[in-house]
This record gives C-alpha cells, sequence and structure tokens, in this order.
C-alpha cells in the first residue's frame, strides 16, 4: 500500500473513533433549532416516487461504458493532469450514497431553499437528489472537467431537471462569476478537498448568504488539511451554528442563535 494511503486511511480510523466518541444522537442535543432539525428534517420519510427516479438516476450511470478524458485541478485551479477514465469508475468513486441523498433531499423539504448552488457536479448525482425534491429552486451547479460536464449535462435533460444549470469551467473563474450579485440559500462544497480551495469557496461565499442560509461542506474528515478547514469554517465569526455529522460540516449564520458546535451521529 502507497505510504499517502496508508496515512489517509489510519487518519480516517483515527478521526472516526474520535467522532464516535464525541458525538451523540438527539437525546444529547439541547438546541431547539438542532433538534427540530434532527427529528423534524433528517429522520422523515420521503416520497417513493423521489427515491425511485434517484435510483434509476444511479442505476443509469452504472452501466455508463465508454471512456472520457479527466481533467483535474490543484487548489489554485491549474490543471495538474488529465487522463482518460471509464465513467463506471468515475460513478463508483463519485456518486452519493442512498443515505445521503435521503438527508439531501430531507434538508431541501424541511429548509425548502430558493437558490440553491452545488461546487462540485461531477456526474451529478447530489445534484439530482436537489432537483427531484426541490422542483421549485433554481440549482446552479460548477463542474470543472468538460467531458465529466458533457455526460452529466445529457443525463440531466434525459431526466428533464429543468430547474438545474450546469456551468462547465474552472472554479477560479466560475465561482466567483456565480456569487456576484447573487445570494443563495444553499451551498454545498464538493469540489477540491484541500485546506486552501475550502476555505477560497468558504470566503467567496460569506457575500452571497443571508441569515437563513446553509452550507454542506463534504468529507470534512477525509484528510488533515480539511479537518483544518472544518476547524477554521466553524469558528468564523459569522458562523453560529455548527453540525459535524462526521462526512459532511453543516453551518448556519443565524444572528438569533448562540454560537454553538454539536457533533451529531445521524
Amino acid at each position: 500500500m502507497p505510504l499517502k494511503t496508508s496515512t489517509n486511511l489510519y487518519h480516517k480510523i483515527i478521526s472516526f473513533l474520535g467522532f464516535l466518541f464525541q458525538s451523540r444522537n438527539k437525546h444529547g442535543v439541547h438546541s431547539p433549532f438542532v433538534f427540530n432539525l434532527i427529528t423534524n428534517c433528517l429522520g422523515k420519510k420521503l416520497p417513493n416516487k423521489y427515491l425511485i427516479l434517484f435510483s434509476n438516476y444511479k442505476k443509469e450511470l452504472r452501466i455508463h461504458t465508454s471512456t472520457i478524458d479527466i481533467t483535474d485541478y490543484n487548489a489554485d485551479s491549474k490543471i495538474i493532469y488529465s487522463n482518460k477514465k471509464n465513467v463506471l469508475k468515475i460513478a463508483k468513486d463519485t456518486i452519493v450514497s442512498t443515505k445521503r441523498a435521503k438527508l439531501l433531499m430531507n434538508l431541501m423539504h424541511y429548509f425548502n431553499p430558493d437558490n440553491i448552488l452545488e461546487i462540485g457536479t461531477s456526474l451529478g448525482s447530489r445534484t439530482a437528489a436537489i432537483s427531484i425534491s426541490a422542483p421549485d429552486s433554481k440549482i446552479t451547479t460548477l463542474e470543472s472537467c468538460k467531458e465529466t460536464g458533457y455526460i452529466t449535462k445529457k443525463m440531466f435533460e434525459k431526466y428533464n431537471f429543468k430547474n438545474s444549470r450546469l456551468v462547465i469551467g474552472s472554479f477560479d473563474t466560475s465561482l466567483p462569476k456565480e456569487l456576484k450579485n447573487n445570494n443563495f440559500d444553499f451551498i454545498y462544497f464538493n469540489g477540491n478537498h484541500t485546506k486552501k480551495a475550502t476555505l477560497d469557496y468558504f470566503k467567496l461565499s460569506l457575500a452571497s448568504v443571508n441569515n437563513d442560509s446553509m452550507i454542506v461542506v463534504n468529507n470534512i474528515h477525509s484528510n488533515k488539511e480539511m479537518e483544518q478547514a472544518w476547524i477554521e469554517i466553524k469558528n468564523h465569526s459569522k458562523v453560529t451554528v455548527s453540525i459535524d455529522t462526521y462526512q459532511w460540516g453543516i453551518v448556519f449564520f443565524r444572528k438569533e442563535q448562540q454560537k454553538e458546535h454539536f457533533i451529531i451521529r445521524i
């Protein structure tokens, strides 16, 4: 096993054990806002039609046989490599789990956001979950790889996700442009999983959030850099409520709330 892979695996094990030791369920939560979020949102049953449509989207990606050129960028939005990869392999690595898709759908139902931004579309499984459950919302999703974006665009057209607008290009260019003169109720970070890039996304996004906005940061414990970024984000002066669910970090900007941090098993 390569040293970097071994180090990341060791980090994830230690990080997860720490999470299990510190986390609690809803019965250990004394904030009415967070208690209601856990009780009335995250565990709610969803309409079967949502789950069937999402399942069909996932299944179609998993039988995709084409090979495409993948372009990846570093934290400064410079190309670091370009190679060929099978869409099936990309799907295996990036498709959101059904559990997380359900949580996304529940968040959409509970908060009913009007304007949504996703940073890091990939093959669009998270966008699909959001679009299916929030048909009246306006969704903007950013993808840096042109050929991945082409596959995803075709999928959006096939599934009639008319409320989802896919923007293809380097985040260094597309993100500031989309944030300019826009206000977002829900922002999902799933782009470059480095400390610098994540903090850059967060700082840029602050000008486009309101009192009721929320930001979800994916994979906050995937490596030490992401954990460092998460610590800075949750401690930011504008953040009042932060929730660590291990895979996600969720922050709110509600001025009426006192600053609190929660580590929750969901």
